[in-house]
């Protein structure tokens, strides 16, 4: 079914430590089924408790390039230069914008500037930390990382914060709740709520 209002694709970047998961989560808890989230495909192995085509759709190498050379994806990267590529599938989007949907795209950078060129319409919010030292804070918690992963993630950060101004909106993340708040009233801000949706907000 055709929605009389098309939907509208909402990008949410910011380095790896910064809580985005956390905050599109609870977003997208609050503001209901008026958006959703964009499941992305990815070439790396799962993790501990992640479930193909929830958290992401896990493809084969050489799954992932055929489903690119034949144009279904709207973008695609090699992230962290581990050979590990990911992407938003069309058919992740294309649907649900039909039926007046919001799609909430969680990706890097570069992907974001990719999308942009195809849907210059697109909302944009970059989720920045407090501080680069914070950030680092965060990454160093999680103990999952060994040193030199860390000082990678670290100098791609530092790259995806000089790119924060190309963002129509930036919210920093102090805390989850307020980050939320600010994003949820970004959206209500572009008419997310404009037939009452996510009243709540």
């Amino acid at each position: 079914m055709i929605a009389a209002k098309p939907g509208k694709l909402v990008v949410i970047s910011g380095p790896s430590g910064v809580g985005k998961s956390t905050v599109v989560r609870q977003v997208l808890e609050r503001l209901g089924p008026a958006i959703r989230l964009s499941v992305s495909a990815t070439t790396r192995p799962p993790r501990p408790g992640e479930h193909d085509g929830v958290d992401y759709y896990f493809l084969t190498d050489a799954e992932f390039h055929r489903r690119r050379q034949a144009g279904e994806f709207l973008e695609c990267i090699e992230v962290f230069g581990r050979g590990h590529w990911y992407g938003t599938l069309w058919s992740e989007v294309r649907s649900s914008l039909s039926q007046g949907k919001w799609v909430i795209l969680e990706i890097d950078v570069d992907g974001a500037g990719e999308v942009l060129r195809q849907f210059p319409e697109a909302v944009t919010v970059f989720i920045r930390p407090d501080s680069v030292e914070e950030l680092e804070r965060r990454l160093r918690s999680r103990g999952t990382e060994s040193e030199e992963a860390v000082q990678r993630r670290l100098a791609v950060a530092r790259h995806e914060l000089l790119q924060a101004d190309r963002y129509e909106h930036q919210v920093e993340n102090i805390t989850v709740e307020q980050a939320v708040d600010e994003i949820c009233e970004i959206l209500h801000s572009h008419g997310l709520d404009a037939e009452g949706h996510a009243a709540a907000c």
